[in-house]
């Protein structure tokens, strides 16, 4: 079946970093573009980062020059990584993949990440 895997979250000081990681399974990976959101407490959840079945980026302005997504099609993984993190980051941290032309969607369960001093 369908399974996406977040892993890499946890507790995190401000100014340090994380390596989100997202496993796939079930499809054919290198036929969907992926996408990372966030969703803080209290808050609508939000697009964070996506990368295409060929390879473009996409950042939101609030990330750009401290978060990076990337894709090993070989392993069928996504990745995030989180520099410079801040409070404000604080979140969980979700996966979905997005087929190039059907458009059919699935979502991985979270990964918690946490920004505190």
């Amino acid at each position: 079946q369908v399974q996406l895997v977040e892993s890499g979250g946890g507790l995190v000081q401000p100014g340090g970093s994380l390596r989100l990681s997202c496993a796939a399974s079930g499809f054919t990976f290198s036929n969907y573009d992926m996408s990372w959101y966030r969703q803080a407490p209290g808050k609508e959840r939000e697009w964070v980062a996506a990368i295409s079945s060929g390879g473009s980026l996409n950042h939101v302005a609030s990330v750009k020059g401290r978060f990076t997504i990337s894709r090993d099609n070989a392993k069928n993984t996504v990745y995030l990584q989180m520099n410079s993190l801040k409070p404000e980051d604080t979140a969980v941290y979700y996966c979905k993949a997005v087929h190039i032309v059907g458009r059919k969607n699935y979502w991985g369960q979270g990964t918690q990440v946490t920004v505190s001093s």
